[in-house]
C-alpha cells in the first residue's frame, strides 16, 4: 500500500520537473491534468485491491480525496490564465504537501509538511487572488495558522525532550503510560490552538471567509475540500491518540465552542452579501459540528465525523466550482447582481439545486449520511448539544434554500449581466463527477463504512483502554 501513496508522490514530483524544464514542448496544463489524474487512478486501484495493513485507514480516505480534488482543479485551470506555469506548480506542490502531510508518521516530519502547506497557498491567494484585499487575506491565513502552529511546535519539542523520539508510534505508546495529568492537559493545549485554527473551530475562524472570498476557484476548492480537514486529522490522529484523558477532561470547551460556532456561523451566513462567504460560513458551521462529533467518544459519532468530513470536501468543493464559474462570466460575486439564471444558464441551475439540497443533508446524497451519523452518536452522549447542532442544520438549509431561490428564480438583472451562456462541457464534466461521487456516498454508503468502522473503533478502543487501566 505504501508503494502505491509513494508513487503517487514521486509522479506529482515529476510532472513539477517536466513543467519547470520542458514546458516548451508540452502544454504545462497537459502535464498537470495527466499526473493528477494518474494520482487519482493509481488511489482508486489501491482502494480496491490493497489491503491497509501499513497506513492508517484515514490518512488513506484523506490522499484519495486530496487526489480527487488536485484532479478536478487541474481540469478545471483556464488555458488563458495569467503564468500558467507557476499556477501548475504551485498545484502539484500544494497535493505533494498535503499526502505528505497524511503519510508520514512522525511527528516532526508531519508538522514539516503541515506548514509548507502555507507557502504555496500563501502564493497563490496573494498572487492569483481576485481583488485588493488579498493582500490582507493571506496575511490572516498566514498569522493564524502559524502563530497557531507555533504552539504545535512546542509541544513536539517537549515531547521529543521526554521521550526522545517523535515517531507517532512510540509516542502513542509512552504518552498515555508515563505523562502526568498536567502534562497531558499542557500539551493537548498546545496541540489544540494548531489543529482548531485549521478547521476552524470559533472564535479562530475569522481568516477562512477572509481568505474564501479572495482567493482563486481553485484555491477555495482547496481549503474547503482537504486543507480544513488537516484539523480534523490533527485531532484524531493526535490530540484523541496520544492525550485521551485531556480530552475527555477538555471536551465540555470544545461543546461550548462548536455549538456557539454553529450557531454563530450560520446566522452570519444568512446576512452575507458575498457568494464565496456564504459558502465559507457554512463550512465552518458544518466543520464544527464533525468536531463534536469527534469529541462525543461513540462509535457512530466518530464514524460521521469521518464520513462527513469526506462528503463535506465533495459538496463544499463543488460549491465553490460553481461560483467561481459564475465568476468567470460575470465577474461579480454580490448576490444582487444575480438573479433568473434557470431562464438562461438551466444546466447551471440543475447542479447548483444538487449540491445545495446536498449541503442540506437531503436523503440520498452524502451529507445527509454524515450528518445522521453525526446527529444520532452526538445524541447518544449528550442531548441538548445535538438539539443544539440540529438547530444549526435547520439554520443551514435556511440560508441555503434561500441562496439559491435568490440567484435562480429570482428576477432577471439586465443591468449587470448582459452575456448569457451556460456551462460548457469541461464544466459539465467537472461537476458531473463530483454529483456522481455524492449520489452514489448518499445511496451506498456502504462503499467508506469499512474504513470508517475500522477507525472508529481503534480510536473509541483505544480511549477505553488507556482511560480504564
Amino acid at each position: 500500500m505504501l508503494v502505491f501513496i509513494y508513487l503517487i508522490e514521486f509522479t506529482l514530483l515529476f510532472g513539477i520537473i517536466l513543467i519547470i524544464f520542458f514546458t516548451e514542448s508540452i502544454n504545462p496544463i497537459r502535464i498537470t491534468r495527466v499526473v493528477s489524474n494518474l494520482s487519482l487512478l493509481l488511489i482508486i486501484y489501491a482502494l480496491n485491491y490493497c489491503d491497509l495493513t501499513y497506513i492508517n485507514p484515514l490518512s488513506f480516505l484523506f490522499i484519495a480525496l486530496t487526489c480527487f480534488l488536485l484532479s478536478e482543479c487541474a481540469l478545471s485551470i483556464n488555458e488563458n490564465s495569467t503564468f500558467l506555469k507557476p499556477l501548475c506548480v504551485i498545484l502539484l506542490l500544494i497535493g505533494i504537501f498535503l499526502i505528505g502531510c497524511f503519510m508520514v508518521e512522525d511527528l516532526l516530519l508531519f508538522y514539516i509538511f503541515f506548514e509548507a502547506i502555507l507557502i504555496p497557498m500563501y502564493i497563490l491567494v496573494g498572487f492569483w487572488g481576485s481583488r485588493e484585499r488579498k493582500i490582507r487575506a493571506v496575511y490572516l491565513l498566514f498569522f493564524y495558522t502559524l502563530v497557531s502552529s507555533l504552539f504545535f511546535l512546542v509541544g513536539i519539542l517537549y515531547l521529543f525532550y521526554i521521550f526522545n523520539t517523535t515517531n507517532i508510534e512510540w509516542l502513542t505508546y509512552f504518552c498515555h503510560i508515563y505523562l502526568i495529568k498536567k502534562e497531558q492537559y499542557v500539551l493537548w493545549l498546545l496541540f489544540f490552538f494548531s489543529f482548531a485554527s485549521k478547521i476552524p473551530v470559533f472564535p479562530l475562524h475569522i481568516w477562512l471567509p477572509e481568505a474564501h472570498v479572495e482567493a482563486p476557484t481553485i484555491g477555495s476548492v482547496l481549503l474547503a475540500g482537504i486543507l480544513l480537514k488537516l484539523g480534523v486529522y490533527g485531532f484524531m490522529r493526535f490530540s484523541l491518540a496520544l492525550f485521551e484523558l485531556a480530552s475527555i477532561f477538555f471536551s465540555p470547551l470544545i461543546y461550548a465552542f462548536c455549538v456557539f460556532g454553529i450557531v454563530y456561523a450560520s446566522f452570519s451566513a444568512i446576512r452575507q452579501t458575498d457568494l464565496k462567504r456564504i459558502i465559507a460560513y457554512s463550512s465552518v458551521a458544518h466543520m464544527n459540528l464533525v468536531v463534536i462529533g469527534i469529541f462525543s467518544f461513540t462509535v457512530v459519532g466518530v464514524e460521521g465525523a469521518v464520513f462527513q468530513s469526506l462528503s463535506h470536501g465533495f459538496v463544499a468543493g463543488s460549491l465553490f466550482f460553481l461560483v467561481g464559474f459564475l465568476y468567470n462570466r460575470y465577474h461579480s460575486r454580490f448576490l444582487s447582481y444575480y438573479g433568473g439564471l434557470v431562464h438562461f444558464m438551466p444546466i447551471y441551475a440543475v447542479f447548483f439545486l444538487i449540491f445545495t439540497l446536498s449541503n442540506i443533508a437531503l436523503p440520498s446524497t452524502s451529507n445527509f449520511v454524515g450528518e445522521f451519523l453525526l446527529l444520532l452518536g452526538i445524541f447518544k452522549f449528550n442531548s441538548f448539544i445535538a438539539v443544539m447542532a440540529a438547530f444549526g442544520v435547520i439554520l443551514c438549509g435556511a440560508y441555503s434554500l434561500w441562496l439559491y431561490n435568490k440567484i435562480i428564480f429570482g428576477n432577471i438583472k439586465n443591468n449587470h449581466l448582459v452575456h448569457f451562456f451556460d456551462l460548457d462541457i469541461k464544466e459539465v464534466f467537472i461537476l458531473f463527477i463530483a454529483v456522481v461521487v455524492v449520489m452514489l456516498l448518499g445511496i451506498y454508503p456502504t462503499i467508506l463504512f469499512g474504513y470508517c468502522h475500522l477507525i472508529s473503533y481503534s480510536f473509541i478502543s483505544n480511549i477505553i483502554l488507556n482511560t480504564v487501566l
